[in-house]
């Protein structure tokens, strides 16, 4: 299974339970993806607080993961009150669940075809009982615990409903509701392994051992957990990247799809970043070690997502208020109902005492409360393989009622890097040599941008004597004799070269937001360059489909009104303020929250951390972003896409929809087969159908969020 998107730089997380889902023997444990319905406010579970009973749970037969690898815990504690009840390490593997189900289909073809004799029950009982000690012993005794804590989860239910099954002489379904039961459990247990694997598999991308070079200079095979700083690390064609670093010797491409959702390979030479777990796919490369097992950008996703859990979302905090009141309320109306009805309507006292023992199995409210986590999760795991990553749950439920999003300019709408737009000559020799020969010298980054525009020169440059930068100005030089300047329209003023032409080819510019610069020579303007910074390639897109989803943009930027205004036209975006300095970006987002409602904001450096932390959501760009940008924001978008964000709208609908749909079929076939129980049309097996089939079917439909986004337009309000 795919599993992409990753985030560049996250520190404030701290992950509780860790839950390895690949075998590594030298690398620390991943986290732990809990979809219990134990878990508490705070993310923990109480069932899981013990890391020796944790690893314990995989090994024999009682094996708590179909699947999962050797020497790794896998659980999946799924209870109902304080964190106990429905613990799956109670579960028998298969060949006793299949040998439970035997034997209880011979105690229910002996009570229905057999003649009513003391040997033929006494067998009967005596093949009940073998079935439920196959399939349901642990479970049995986890209820009986349960119940001596004073906690009603579906264990304790199931212990009851065994226990007075066999009382009032209904041994056979006794002994098929457990293995039932226990069938369900594993079928439910590899169904909601899905979404945990979904994310659990990042963990495989990154390689156990690494190639370093050793003082010696040879290169050796070490644990990548034994890499230092600055290490180098050698990465063959095919091979998958260890540690995060940057190539110190070599050019290939480099397939970074786990890292920011694109496909595409990204060329790599000299000096540009590595990430943990890409796979480098043409030539060998060499890199220095920035990052060290532990802190990788694979390794900060994988806790990240799974502090994102913690981060509960408000559906699911209300389901579980809701379950934990349920649960003992249904408790109390099967006492009423087993004692209350014959005392009162004059029911049979058994007949009442099995109504009221269906009930007990129908009233588990696990269907309900797996509902929402399946879900969250599942949705966070699409996120993540497109360059997502959502910071908690509570984020992708609150995304669909956005509805203004103020984005950044620099960084953000455009790429934040200026390129040459546009060039003017005056007289008939441009001189673009000389031009280039001069902006190669200098290091400022508008005169790199007019030598990368201005391109290879053919033949050898003309040579620079005395090369000179002026700061605030430009730079000059002798070149073949003559005086030449490349420089701003301040030092063209002071040099006296200012004419009407110039000023009106200049002024052209400008009033577009581009930055101008000037070539001159024995006292003239020979040329004239612009440079701009460009709008990212997906900005007209990502704007025209938030407005689709009824969303409005608005730009928000520190740049001058003509920049501002140039590139919000370009984009599609017809709201701007310009000249803001970082507080009063903050101020603009609190006053669009009073005009829109829910504001999210997306931007990629230290001044946008401020109007980050006020919006509702904040997205903060992950591949140009600044570390303190990513820490204030509740989602990064690692490719920079801005078309990422309404994707994440309709993502959130999508969630909320399928949230929606999966506690209405809980409640509904919870309803349903109450109302059955208590007409008497419901007998014990059909409540383990009913209670687990509902289970199943809110964990299938929670899955579906791991499919692909449907077409642009679905999942609407």
């Amino acid at each position: 299974m795919d599993s992409n998107g990753a985030i560049a730089a996250f520190n404030r997380v701290d992950c509780k339970d860790f839950m390895p889902v690949e075998p590594t023997t030298a690398r620390p444990a991943g986290p732990r993806i809990s979809l219990s319905c134990c878990s508490t406010e705070d993310g923990g579970c109480a069932s899981t607080a013990n890391p020796a009973r944790r690893s314990a749970k995989c090994s024999g037969e009682g094996d708590a993961s179909v699947g999962a690898h050797a020497g790794h815990e896998h659980v999946h504690d799924h209870s109902h009150g304080d964190g106990d009840g429905h613990d799956h390490s109670a579960l028998p593997g298969w060949a006793r669940i299949g040998a439970g189900l035997l034997a209880a289909t011979g105690a229910e073809l002996l009570h229905l075809l057999g003649p009513d004799t003391w040997p033929w029950h006494t067998a009967g009982m005596l093949l009940a009982a073998v079935a439920i000690l196959l399939a349901g012993l642990g479970v049995y005794q986890s209820g009986v615990r349960s119940l001596v804590r004073g906690q009603l989860g579906i264990s304790a239910l199931m212990a009851v409903a065994v226990t007075g099954a066999f009382a009032i002489g209904q041994w056979p379904e006794a002994a098929m509701v457990m293995a039932l039961y226990a069938l369900a459990e594993r079928i439910e247990e590899g169904a909601v392994g899905r979404a945990r694997h979904a994310i659990g598999a990042l963990l495989a991308l990154s390689p156990d051992q690494a190639e370093v070079q050793s003082a010696d200079g040879q290169w050796r095979s070490v644990p990548a957990t034994d890499v230092a700083l600055g290490d180098t690390v050698r990465i063959r064609p095919g091979g998958r990247v260890p540690l995060d670093g940057s190539v110190t010797r070599g050019a290939s491409a480099v397939d970074e799809s786990s890292v920011t959702g694109e496909s595409l390979a990204v060329d790599k030479a000299l000096g540009d970043p590595l990430f943990a777990g890409t796979l480098n796919t043409q030539a060998e490369l060499e890199m220095r070690v920035t990052a060290a097992s532990g802190h990788t950008t694979l390794d900060r996703i994988i806790r990240a997502v799974e502090d994102a859990q913690a981060t509960r979302a408000s559906t699911q905090r209300l389901v579980d208020r809701f379950a934990a009141v349920y649960t003992p309320a249904v408790f109390a109306i099967a006492v009423l109902v087993a004692v209350g009805a014959p005392l009162l309507l004059g029911w049979a006292w058994l007949d009442a005492i099995y109504r009221a023992l269906v009930l007990l199995v129908i009233a588990c409210p696990c269907a309900l409360v797996l509902s929402t986590p399946v879900t969250v999760v599942s949705g966070l795991a699409a996120a993540a393989r497109r360059g997502i990553l959502i910071k908690g749950g509570a984020w992708l439920e609150q995304a669909r009622g956005i509805r203004a999003v103020a984005f950044d300019k620099t960084g953000t709408i455009t790429t934040g890097r200026p390129v040459l737009v546009g060039q003017s000559a005056f007289g008939d020799d441009a001189a673009h040599d000389v031009a280039l020969a001069l902006a190669r010298r200098s290091d400022h980054p508008v005169s790199q941008a007019i030598a990368l525009g201005l391109g290879p020169q053919q033949g050898a440059l003309p040579e620079v004597i005395d090369f000179t930068a002026h700061a605030g100005r430009g730079v000059e030089g002798w070149v073949g004799g003559e005086r030449w300047t490349l420089g701003n329209r301040r030092w063209m003023r002071e040099l006296g070269l200012w004419t009407e032409t110039v000023e009106a080819a200049a002024a052209e510019h400008e009033a577009q937001g581009r930055s101008v610069t000037f070539l001159a020579e024995r006292g003239a303007v020979r040329s004239l360059f612009a440079v701009a910074d460009t709008l990212r390639p997906q900005a007209i897109a990502a704007v025209a489909e938030l407005r689709a989803l009824g969303i409005t943009p608005i730009l928000l930027t520190g740049d001058h009104g003509a920049a501002a205004q140039t590139a919000a036209r370009a984009a599609g975006i017809d709201e701007v303020q310009a000249d803001l300095l970082p507080e009063h970006k903050q101020g603009a987002i609190a006053a669009l929250q009073k005009l829109h409602g829910m504001t999210a904001m997306a931007g990629d450096g230290i001044n946008d951390a401020p109007a980050l932390a006020q919006a509702d959501i904040g997205f903060a760009m992950g591949a140009a972003g600044t570390d303190v940008a990513m820490e204030t924001a509740d989602v990064v978008i690692m490719n920079d896409d801005l078309r990422r964000v309404a994707e994440m709208v309709r993502l959130s609908r999508r969630t909320h929809q399928v949230l929606v749909q999966n506690i209405a079929l809980a409640l509904g076939i919870k309803l349903v087969f109450l109302a059955l129980a208590l007409a008497g049309q419901a007998t014990m097996w059909m409540a383990v159908f009913a209670d687990m089939g509902a289970s199943l079917l809110v964990v299938a439909n929670g899955l579906r969020m791991l499919r692909a986004e449907p077409a642009q337009g679905q999942g609407a309000h």
